[in-house]
């Protein structure tokens, strides 16, 4: 086969799959609708979590239907889906799972067995995870970058895809703890789950007190999810706009020269290299939502608070002034406007 008859050929195959993934993705949204009503913003943000391989921290207020978004999501991918209800006795063991002593009723032998526990899953739901205290919640951190969990000395690999949709109040809530700096940074998303417009309540109140209940189809399937992840990776990044996600994330840390005076005056701490990572890869998978083959700068800026909102620790200058991470944000994207 000659050259340009392969370059064709692959040509053709990459157009076919962008196809099925733009599909899938309409196919998804179409089913997840059934249930969910409204959060346009959110649906999108926990999608493109998926698609990239990351994880989604999801902030709302009780009954703003943050647990029924997750398992709604799961049926519709043809995933193995496990919930954790986190409460402040929960153990870490609890999560990972334990070994147990085991004897052989024949030879009286005794061996240790691992007996996993639900974080061996394609998607955990991490429910309220802010109700259990650090020592439990660091429990997920190694599964969250390495696809593995050690117990007594032992690693044990989980099989890809693995994502963690972890649901939390928000912090000022009596009984929550706030996450490790160290989790918080392992999240690629931290999406806020606002209460719905009037009509959206309506519809919402109409939906489940009727004697019906919506049947949520499978759409896709794990195999496709990783062929997603690696699809998405393929789209064409400038380097004009690689530098402008990275000059933006850079602007986050208080110690950078490029910083502004504002933040300066209200951060601590900036966000990590792994931000800019984020960003960019958040961004393609936005690209191609978009039906467009290249990521722009209004990827990056549409995706850069709730990527971002979580990375920045403000100090008590901001709090004083009764200044949130949003608010530097806003004040950010308006200082780095998008290069003419």
């Amino acid at each position: 086969m000659s050259t340009l008859t392969t370059a064709i050929a692959d040509s053709a195959q990459l157009k076919e799959r962008i196809n099925r993934f733009q599909e899938a993705h309409r196919s998804i949204v179409r089913e997840v609708r059934k249930v969910i009503v409204g959060q346009d913003e959110v649906v999108e943000q926990v999608l493109i979590s998926l698609f990239v391989g990351g994880h989604c921290l999801i902030t709302g207020l009780p009954g703003t239907a943050k647990t029924l978004l997750v398992r709604t999501l799961a049926q519709t991918l043809g995933l193995v889906f496990k919930r954790i209800q986190f409460t402040p006795d929960l153990m870490p063991s609890d999560i990972t799972g334990t070994d147990i002593i085991e004897e052989d009723n024949t030879t009286g032998r005794r061996t240790w067995t691992f007996v996993p526990g639900p974080i061996f899953a394609n998607i955990l739901l991490a429910d309220e995870i802010n109700r259990t205290p650090p020592k439990t919640q660091s429990a997920l951190l190694e599964a969250m970058q390495e696809l593995s969990c050690t117990v007594r000395g032992h690693q044990y690999l989980i099989k890809p895809p693995f994502f963690v949709l972890a649901t939390q109040n928000p912090i000022e809530l009596e009984g929550t703890y706030p996450l490790p700096e160290a989790q918080l940074d392992r999240f690629l998303f931290n999406t806020v789950l606002d209460y719905l417009s009037p009509d959206d309540e309506m519809k919402v109140v109409d939906l489940t007190t009727a004697n019906k209940t919506a049947i949520v189809d499978t759409v896709t399937s794990a195999e496709e999810i990783l062929d997603f992840q690696q699809l998405i990776r393929m789209v064409p990044l400038a380097d004009s706009v690689a530098r402008y996600a990275v000059e933006l994330v850079r602007a986050t840390r208080p110690s950078d020269a490029t910083a502004p005076d504002f933040v300066k005056n209200y951060v601590n701490f900036g966000a990590s290299v792994r931000a800019a990572q984020f960003v960019v890869l958040a961004s393609k998978a936005r690209a191609l939502l978009r039906n467009r083959y290249h990521v722009a700068y209004e990827d990056v800026r549409a995706l850069a608070t709730p990527i971002l909102r979580h990375r920045i620790l403000l100090n008590f200058h901001a709090e004083s002034e009764k200044l949130d991470s949003d608010a530097i944000l806003k004040r950010l994207l308006e200082w780095k406007s998008e290069p003419k």
